[in-house]
């Protein structure tokens, strides 16, 4: 048996042990947190959705894009339109010529030879595939933000182990001193 001494340590071991374990529960929460979003990216249900006659209007926002007038349509994850057809609504009905528009996503664009078709309202008719939230998706996202929460605590706990330190180093000052006989006891 061999008898440790670890005079004038002052809670030093215990101060770079904490340190040491945040250092790793930051690392494993970093790792959790990275395979978190690849699983969850890997994990959306594709959903297609099929539209009949929707009106796209001019320009709703500032690049020039027109897109369907649908609730959830370009503003979901991955989204890809498919135009079957597209129909001038204003005066003569009449057919619009696909060369006419491009694709980007879920949002349509006309081309500059087509600006006097598509500066009116349309309908279109296609279909739009988007990757939606499936209940893996949903767990996978909370456990990552759950997760993401942990480095929040840090702080705290170094906060509160440089208090014990200082504790251990204050109470070793205090025995250093009474050992030392400068305080005298009273007499009786």
């Amino acid at each position: 048996m061999k008898k440790i001494n670890n005079k004038g340590v002052a809670g030093l071991e215990l101060a770079l042990s904490v340190i040491t374990m945040l250092f790793v529960m930051g690392l494993l929460v970093m790792v959790y947190s990275l395979m978190g979003s690849e699983l969850q990216g890997a994990s959306y249900t594709s959903t297609t959705v099929t539209f009949g006659n929707t009106t796209a209007t001019p320009p709703l926002n500032a690049t020039g894009f027109y897109y369907p007038t649908l609730a959830t349509i370009g503003a979901d994850r991955d989204c890809q339109l498919t135009i079957d057809y597209a129909i001038n609504t204003t005066g003569a009905t009449s057919l619009i010529n696909s060369a006419n528009w491009t694709v980007s996503g879920c949002f349509i664009n006309g081309s500059t030879a087509s600006a006097l078709y598509l500066n009116f309202p349309i309908n279109i008719s296609g279909s739009y595939t988007y990757d939606a939230d499936n209940t893996a998706t949903l767990v996978m996202n909370e456990t990552a933000t759950s997760l993401s929460d942990v480095p929040d605590w840090f702080p705290i706990v170094i906060v509160i182990t440089f208090m014990v330190v200082l504790i251990l180093l204050t109470v070793m000052i205090v025995r250093a001193v009474r050992g030392s006989g400068l305080m005298g006891e009273e007499g009786a």
